[in-house]
């Protein structure tokens, strides 16, 4: 683990700290100012095991650096996104689509899990709200493929942090700790029939980010405020959804249980992926039981193409009363969020 503080000269460095020590020691030295970096071995879903990095940043630090106050990733991006897979030779021959299924499966499995064990770690609820992205900063949370809420009774924040991002180009850190009557707010102070692009698949989504990257390495164009990710509204490119600001308002009006319900109405699998469903779970039944093998590369075009159009999504109420949405990382939130929509009467 490593200490820095703002004002402090040098870095704390412990290294084969054991975890109780760990948490000591972060806790003792911990300030506004502070950010504290660990890294450790966590054991996946799938089963296999990653060295993952946790960063906690002061509200002070935070302040300077916009990332934040939780950030948490594996090393290598193949890691949690395999490029390869063992799995067990089936009667027949090999089919891209199963083999397709059975890496998402794995990932979702493995991003859901990593997600509510960062912001869930124990019986208290100090996280109020999280993503999951696969590349760039924290983005509008219908862009990202896993959005977490404490209370699954809040979930609408999804909508209204994506609009505060998209419309008045603030980052997502600074605002995600708001309440949703403050969000609101927000909202329904930008004018009537106010709309913004909304990105419905990961290449969009990578072009924005370039958008921005690019307005930002310029001094005409760069954000004029500490917290902006932009100068105002998103530009919309072609292929953008669109989601006005009446929407995002009737969304967080809607009564939560009516909201949460389109969600999981939505979140149906369709036609294609349960096809190869059953024949996937068989496949991976045979595989962990030892059955003879054979390796494929799932980052054929094919492979990628079938989980971007099929890859389900899936609406989880923990527990602890929170709610994930999630689906792979090749795919965006925005579908389920317009089909719910949708089945609720609210043009998008």
């Amino acid at each position: 683990m490593s200490i820095q503080s703002l004002g402090t000269p040098g870095t704390t460095w412990r290294n084969g700290v054991p975890v109780a020590e760990a948490v000591a020691l972060a806790r003792a030295t911990f300030t506004p100012s502070s950010r504290v970096f660990t890294d450790f071995p966590v054991r996946l879903a799938s089963g296999g095991t990653v060295c993952f990095g946790v960063d906690c940043f002061g509200e002070e630090y935070e302040r300077l650096h916009s990332s934040g106050p939780l950030r948490g990733s594996p090393f290598d991006r193949r890691d949690v996104l395999p490029e390869r897979l063992e799995i067990a030779l089936g009667s027949g021959a090999p089919s891209v689509q199963v083999e397709a299924a059975i890496l998402s499966m794995q990932v979702q499995e493995d991003i859901q899990d990593l997600l509510v064990r960062v912001c869930v770690p124990d019986a208290h609820s100090r996280v109020k709200t999280g993503v999951c992205v696969d590349v760039g900063d924290w983005g509008a949370p219908v862009e990202t493929c896993a959005t977490y809420h404490v209370d699954a009774t809040s979930v609408a924040r999804d909508l209204a942090l994506s609009w505060i991002h998209l419309h008045e180009g603030s980052k997502i850190p600074r605002s995600a700790g708001m309440s949703l009557d403050s969000l609101r707010a927000l909202i329904d102070a930008a004018p009537h029939g106010a709309s913004v692009g909304i990105a419905g698949d990961v290449d969009l989504v990578r072009r924005h980010m370039r958008m921005d990257w690019a307005a930002a390495a310029s001094r005409d164009t760069r954000p004029t405020r500490a917290d902006g990710a932009r100068r105002g509204a998103r530009a919309v490119v072609e292929g953008d959804a669109e989601l006005m600001r009446e929407t995002v308002l009737k969304a967080i009006d809607t009564p939560p249980s009516l909201l949460l319900d389109a969600l999981e109405a939505s979140a149906v699998p369709d036609d294609e992926w349960r096809t190869v469903e059953s024949p996937a779970l068989e496949t991976i039944a045979a595989t962990n039981a030892g059955a003879p093998r054979y390796e494929v590369d799932v980052t054929s075009r094919k492979h990628v193409q079938f989980i971007e159009r099929h890859a389900p999504y899936h609406v989880r109420r923990l527990a602890s009363g929170g709610v994930v949405l999630a689906t792979h990382p090749y795919r965006t939130l925005w579908p389920l969020w317009a089909d719910a929509l949708f089945l609720l009467g609210i043009p998008s």
